[in-house]
């Protein structure tokens, strides 16, 4: 099946991501993806060495006539997002992605693609094993888990690196050269709860919301997709008030940098208001449908009687728990006053798990200002200290703060209107980018971010259009031949 995709032009780049999506690479278990890249470093007789944190540097000389061009740093992150629609069979640990293709756009089967970033790792990888490619000196940076906690970013030390301007090959708009990024915090509430027995003769039920789109929590955050861990708590919320339904278990969303797709939950119900709960299930289905038909045309609402749970939430804490999810913020909460159409800060409410007289709602917190975000974040906080949880906050990092009259800026700019004949969208995202971060230990060095157009990233919608890795090729082939001469 994939090698449809080896045929793809250009060859290299493709051959390289194919290559690279055989490897498991989830973000903490990034063992294997460190020594492949190591290996193909060392094959090439390229400068290659892994820091203590275990991200990957390959340094490689100027072509001839070259020499005397500013270094550049190029840089993608290794590990990738595992998401699988629930009806798909797959190990992340021990099987490579399935990919096709469909029309203009490369897919994988059921999973994620591992696009972002692979296809930044592979035009990397095709750059540095070239022989007739023209470009200054090369240092390319491979950092690890990128998408839960920037821990590679965070650990990289000064003094590697030599590079005056850094190109991440990170963004997802081949229209856009992003110059500035939000930063981000997780907020992590935990806890016991007791349990007490279901009401005698109660019906079980196990209550199912899935086919939510999902998608970034950062780029797709203004998008206003369905949260299912909100709709299931908004589901649960009325039907305790209305029908005294009492809480068994709550299993939703599964990573921080995910919009949650689907939420499960098991519940019990008085036998006599069954029936009345059974026909209020069927109308909020329709009421979700109808409100997210245009975001979440896919979703489902289901509910199945099943065995009664013997044990349930005790009522004082299930009626806290339910109030404090409801009250949590989601998504946007505030769009920037400075650039149009920006959101400066959000929150995912990520992951809901209460099972075993133990809870867990994790949120990630996102915001171009600093402040602001760790305003919202003691906002949240607050919220769940009031059920008497432990909140906790860990892997900050801190935003990148655009500078549009960078040099760098301005060749690229100017070299896209000259080849695509329109204006870039030069543009700051919300999605957290490692340019901050980096930055931190080398304050001299220019930064921006382009990339191809990938589409549905950590889900498994996620797809990359082959045209626009063609142009976005080619766009930075010309940006290497127009890189400034040392002063």
């Amino acid at each position: 099946m994939n090698e449809e995709i080896r045929e793809l032009e250009p060859k290299a780049l493709w051959n390289y991501f194919t290559d690279l999506n055989a490897v498991p690479r989830p973000s903490k278990k990034e063992e294997r993806v460190i020594q492949f890249m190591k290996d193909f470093g060392n094959s090439l007789g390229l400068e290659t060495m892994v820091d203590e944190i275990g991200n990957v540097i390959i340094k490689k000389p100027a072509t001839q006539g070259m020499e005397n061009r500013l270094t550049v740093l190029l840089q993608s992150h290794l590990d990738m997002v595992h998401q699988k629609n629930a009806d798909t069979t797959f190990d992340f640990d021990k099987q490579g992605i399935e990919m096709f293709v469909e029309g203009d756009w490369v897919k994988a089967k059921g999973t994620t693609l591992g696009a972002d970033n692979g296809i930044g790792v592979a035009t990397i990888m095709a750059l540095l094993a070239a022989n007739d490619i023209p470009h200054p000196p090369l240092e390319a940076l491979f950092t690890i888990d990128e998408e839960t906690g920037m821990t590679g970013a965070l650990g990289l030390k000064g003094g590697m690196l030599e590079a005056s301007i850094m190109l991440n090959l990170d963004t997802e708009d081949d229209t856009e050269l992003t110059i500035g990024c939000a930063g981000g915090v997780d907020v992590t509430a935990t806890g016991t709860y007791t349990s007490e027995n279901a009401a005698a003769n109660a019906t079980g039920y196990k209550l199912t919301i899935k086919g939510l789109t999902g998608g970034h929590s950062g780029m797709d955050i203004h998008l206003g997709r369905g949260n299912a861990n909100k709709l299931m708590n908004r589901i649960l919320y009325l039907a305790a008030e209305q029908f005294g339904v009492q809480v068994s278990e709550i299993d939703g969303g599964s990573l921080r940098n995910a919009i949650p797709r689907e939420s499960f939950a098991i519940v019990a119900v008085s036998q006599d208001k069954a029936k009345a709960f059974e026909d209020f299930v069927a109308s909020q289905k329709d009421i979700l449908k109808k409100e997210y038909n245009t975001t979440d045309p896919n979703m489902e609402v289901a509910l199945e009687t099943i065995a009664a749970p013997t044990q349930v939430l005790a009522q004082d804490f299930q009626y806290k728990l339910l109030r404090s999810i409801y009250s949590c913020p989601n998504g946007i909460y505030r769009l920037s006053p400075d650039i149009e159409n920006l959101v400066q800060t959000s929150n995912n409410v990520a992951r809901v798990l209460v099972k075993n007289g133990e809870y867990s709602i994790q949120c990630l917190t996102r915001s171009s200002v600093d402040t602001e975000k760790m305003d919202l974040a003691n906002a949240i906080k607050s919220t769940f200290e009031l059920t008497g949880a432990d909140v906790t906050f860990k892997g900050q990092y801190p935003g990148w703060t655009p500078l549009p009259g960078a040099a760098i800026v301005k060749v690229m700019s100017d070299l896209y209107r000259e080849l695509f004949e329109g204006e870039p969208h030069v543009n700051a995202c919300h999605a957290g980018l490692e340019c901050g971060i980096v930055g931190g230990n080398y304050p001299g060095m220019e930064m921006i971010s382009f990339g191809p157009n990938i589409r549905g990233a950590h889900s498994p919608d996620e797809k990359v259009q082959i045209s626009s890795v063609q142009k976005y090729w080619g766009f930075l082939l010309e940006t290497l031949e127009r890189i400034p001469v040392k002063v």
